[in-house]
C-alpha cells in the first residue's frame, strides 16, 4: 500500500490517499483526473479535475448507486487522453470496487476477471465484502444496461479494442503469476504466508479489535459495563456526491440519491440536514449552480 500508485489500464491507476497528494507522482504519471473516494473525499489541487464521493468502507456501504457516475467520468477523460488516478484511503476496497466496475463496463470481463486485471497491477486490491456482493449484483442485473448507456453516451470506439487486448494480457498475467506465488486468490490458509498480503486480513483485524476490547475492560472497575463507544468505531454518515472542479470549499454540496443528480442541467443540491428532527423541517432544494461534471467539455 505504501509503494506509490499502480497502473492498472492505460490512462487509469489505483493509490492510496497518501498517493493523491504526492505532487511529483501526479506529474510523474501525468495524472489529469482524479476520483477520491473515502469518507473526507476532497479537492486539494485546483488544476486537476476532480470527482469526490464520500463512501466509508463498511459492507453496508451503497456503491454501487455511483457507478454510471464515475464510469463517465473516467471514460470521458480517458478518451481526451488523460489519466485517472483513483483512490481511497489504502487503496484496497473503495478505489478497487470503483475500478472493476469501469472495467467490466468497458469489456466483456465478469466482476472476477475485472478483480484478477486489477490486481495484477495492484495486488493488494481487495473489495470488502459488501463490495464484492454489489459488484456481483452489478454484474448479474444493471450491467448490459449500463455497457448500452455508456456507448450510447460515447459512441466513441477508441478505447475499446485496446482494452479488450490489455484485460486479456492482464488475466494471463494473473495467471502465470499465481503459478510463481507471487499473487495468490485470497485463500492462503492460516497461518500461511500470503504473497500479496490480504489473506487472512480479516482475521488479523478481529483479534486485533478483540485484543482492544480485553485492554479497555480490564482498566476498568470490575463493577462498571464497557460503554459501547468506547469499543465501536462510530459508523460514517451516508454515501455523499461531490464535485469540486467548479465549486470552492465552501460550496461542496451534497446528494441523498443518485438519481436526483442532473449533469446535462448543472443541477446542484444544497446540503441535506444530518439530524432526524430537522429533516422533516428542512428538504433539500435543487438549485442551478455551476455545473457538478462537465462531460461535455472533457468529450467533444
Amino acid at each position: 500500500m505504501g509503494n506509490g500508485m499502480n497502473k492498472v489500464m492505460p490512462g487509469l491507476y489505483v493509490g492510496n490517499y497518501r498517493d493523491s497528494k504526492d505532487a511529483s507522482q501526479l506529474e510523474k504519471f501525468n495524472i489529469t483526473h482524479i476520483l477520491s473516494v473515502h469518507d473526507t473525499a476532497k479537492r486539494v489541487y485546483p488544476e486537476k479535475h476532480y470527482l469526490c464521493v464520500l463512501a466509508s468502507d463498511t459492507p453496508s456501504q451503497n456503491l454501487s448507486q455511483y457507478f454510471p457516475l464515475c464510469n463517465d467520468f473516467i471514460h470521458a477523460a480517458r478518451l481526451r487522453e488523460g489519466n485517472v488516478l483513483i483512490h481511497c484511503l489504502a487503496g484496497m476496497s473503495r478505489s478497487v470496487t470503483v475500478t472493476v466496475a469501469y472495467i467490466m463496463t468497458v469489456t466483456d470481463l465478469n466482476w472476477k476477471d475485472a478483480l484478477k486485471v486489477v490486481r495484477v497491477g495492484r495486488a493488494v486490491a481487495n473489495p470488502n465484502s459488501g463490495f464484492q456482493k454489489q459488484l456481483q449484483e452489478f454484474e448479474s442485473n444493471k450491467l448490459e444496461e449500463e455497457r448500452r448507456r455508456l456507448k450510447e453516451r460515447f459512441p466513441s470506439l477508441a478505447l475499446a479494442r485496446q482494452d479488450e487486448r490489455h484485460c486479456h494480457q492482464m488475466l494471463k498475467s494473473y495467471q502465470k503469476l499465481v503459478i510463481a506465488k507471487h499473487l495468490c486468490e485470497g485463500n492462503c490458509p492460516k497461518g500461511e504466508v500470503c504473497p500479496t498480503g490480504i489473506c487472512n486480513l480479516q482475521h488479523r483485524r478481529v483479534l486485533r479489535k478483540n485484543s482492544m476490547y480485553s485492554k479497555s475492560t480490564a482498566e476498568m472497575p470490575s463493577t462498571s459495563k464497557p460503554r459501547a463507544d468506547s469499543v465501536r468505531r462510530p459508523r460514517s454518515g451516508p454515501a455523499v456526491l461531490l464535485t469540486s472542479k467548479s465549486l470552492p470549499p465552501s460550496r461542496m454540496s451534497s446528494v441523498q440519491s443518485l438519481p436526483d443528480l442532473d449533469l446535462e442541467n448543472g443541477l446542484g443540491f444544497q446540503s441535506v440536514p444530518s439530524s432526524p428532527q430537522k429533516s422533516s423541517l428542512r428538504k433539500s432544494k435543487v438549485c442551478s449552480i455551476a455545473p457538478l461534471v462537465d462531460l461535455d467539455e472533457l468529450v467533444d
